[in-house]
């Protein structure tokens, strides 16, 4: 996030897209609902389901999926057709404006309607509700990421927002909500590919040199490795020998999941790292129990970029171990000592070697959390990015053309499918299934759809049907449902008994390497 969570209420628009908050992010949800309540704040929110948050908008558009390039492209045709871009930041903080101007020349509202499905004057009024904010803040989530496209998705949402110059400003900003309690701490710490912690390049000579100084080695590899998305094809060619997975669930969670389980099956040795036995441990040649967070010391960094502490509340059972831990011993056994001996040191290290987390320190962070980057001891903090410059010196606008959706409905396979996650579980539900009060609240997969849909098909509320795709085939409920739009239907990805991803599409965002789980396929039939 480019702004804090509190500083939603700031906001006088809010835009909402890729993202059903209230289920996801509840809690910044409320911050949602206060700010439009109590301080009149503008909601302006793009879903094509009819998700909770639809109730409090002042505009909804509901495009058809994998459009999103399409709509933020018109409005920003209309922003600069009706001269409402900020003319001031676009001259002095921005480049290759231009370029971005020309493009989205042709998208024009009756033409975005066309690819879209939104009304065309939704188009017009959406552009100037936005526009004409003195702060506008975007959140969004893996509705926007999970695509072929994701990363231009992503792109055109900072080209929005630079347009109108809400970047660097209370109440503005381009955020992400993360889809895990520490996912933006992982990602920092270098659980990437091509980086490392603070996402210093694995090519840059100056950060191979930081590291290895501080590891005492010499010769790190200055090639980037291999995605999740990536090791798993490389598995079932037989490419890749062993994994080894820590607090992942891969075998609910990975799209396409015949073919996953299939790659799993080809690997010599597998090894899972976890608080409980999940579907993934059950398959591993070796099991690592590990702490859950409130067994142990240690930070996370959250959706706005905040170092905060973690405090071990319980003891863990018997034989189980942090997993920072178990990877540095298994490290001493391989001949390399890495010289951790708390949670605390191991943060010490981290701080040294990183130039955005440099001035947190484990007191620092006692009581209140610090928002990185803080390069020295004597740093606030950064609650807000790119207030004065960005960290390249002007930002760019990104010229992106309108890609469609891997995979197209047909004959066979005539419904789009989209996933997500109920407020009542969580991810591959490896906790929240040993619930037995949320298991009563949702006991178990369905799928939803229109009524209208539901009709055509001859289908009825509360039956089990069969869907399918051209990868797999789950038994589930019909739920028929007002959230559901015509053309498409929802489940929800936590069963894995009826595992969503059995039908997703593997295809991958280029850049991201991120699967398209939010575009698919399928049919739907009665079970026999």
């Amino acid at each position: 996030m480019t702004n804090t969570i509190a500083d939603i209420e700031e906001a006088d628009v809010i835009l909402v897209t890729g993202s059903n908050t209230t289920e996801n992010h509840p809690v910044i949800s409320s911050f949602v609902k206060r700010a439009i309540t109590r301080r009149g704040a503008k909601l302006l929110l793009v879903d094509p389901r009819r998700i909770k948050l639809a109730e409090f908008s002042d505009k909804w558009l509901r495009p058809n999926l994998g459009t999103d390039v399409a709509w933020l492209n018109g409005l920003m045709h209309v922003i600069i057709k009706e001269d409402l871009f900020d003319k001031t930041f676009v001259e002095t903080r921005t480049e290759g404006f231009e370029a971005l101007k020309a493009t989205v020349e042709k998208f024009t509202p009756e033409h975005v309607s066309e690819i879209t499905g939104i009304p065309a004057k939704d188009i017009v009024e959406a552009a100037r509700l936005y526009a004409g904010a003195k702060a506008a803040s975007i959140l969004y989530c893996m509705g926007i990421t999970q695509h072929t496209t994701g990363t231009d998705n992503v792109k055109s949402l900072a080209n929005l927002a630079m347009l109108c110059g809400n970047l660097g400003i209370r109440g503005g900003g381009v955020n992400p909500l993360r889809g895990q309690n520490n996912v933006q701490g992982a990602c920092d710490m270098g659980g990437l590919p091509n980086v490392f912690s603070g996402y210093q390049p694995v090519n840059d000579p100056g950060a191979i040199s930081t590291m290895e100084k501080a590891w005492g080695v010499k010769g790190l590899s200055d090639k980037p490795g291999l995605a999740v998305t990536e090791m798993v094809p490389k598995a079932h060619a037989g490419e890749l020998k062993a994994m080894y997975i820590i607090g992942e669930n891969p075998l609910v969670s990975d799209p396409d999941l015949n073919h996953a389980e299939d790659s799993f099956a080809h690997l010599d040795f597998l090894v899972v790292q976890d608080i409980f036995m999940t579907e993934t441990a059950k398959t591993a040649d070796v099991v690592l129990p590990s702490c859950c967070f409130a067994e142990k010391d240690g930070t996370f960094s959250n959706t706005e970029r905040r170092v905060q502490r973690v405090r071990k509340a319980v003891e863990p059972p018997g034989g189980v171990w942090e997993d920072w831990r178990i990877t540095a011993e298994i490290a001493s056994r391989m001949g390399v000592d890495m010289r951790a001996d708390s949670s605390e040191s191991v943060f010490a290290e981290i701080a040294s070697v990183t130039p955005s987390y440099r001035g947190i320190t484990w007191d620092r962070i006692d009581r209140d959390g610090l928002h990185w980057p803080c390069p020295a001891p004597d740093h606030p903090g950064t609650p807000i990015l790119h207030a004065e410059a960005f960290p390249i010196g002007k930002g760019k606008f990104f010229a992106i053309e309108y890609i469609p959706p891997a995979e197209s409905t047909d004959e066979e396979y005539p419904l789009y499918m989209t996933t997500g996650r109920l407020l009542y579980h969580y991810h591959t539900g490896s906790m929240t299934r040993k619930v037995d009060g949320l298991n009563e609240r949702s006991p178990e997969s369905f799928v939803e759809i229109s009524k209208a849909d539901a009709e055509k098909y001859a289908l009825k509320d509360g039956e089990r049907v069969k869907v399918a795709s051209r990868r797999g085939e789950i038994e589930v409920v019909l739920r028929v449902s007002d959230k559901a739009v015509d053309g498409t239907v929802f489940i929800p990805f936590h069963f894995a008994e009826a595992a969503a991803n059995r039908l997703t599409n593997a295809a991958l965002d280029p850049v991201s390497k991120i699967p398209e789980f939010k575009v698919c396929a399928v049919r739907i039939s009665k079970a026999a």
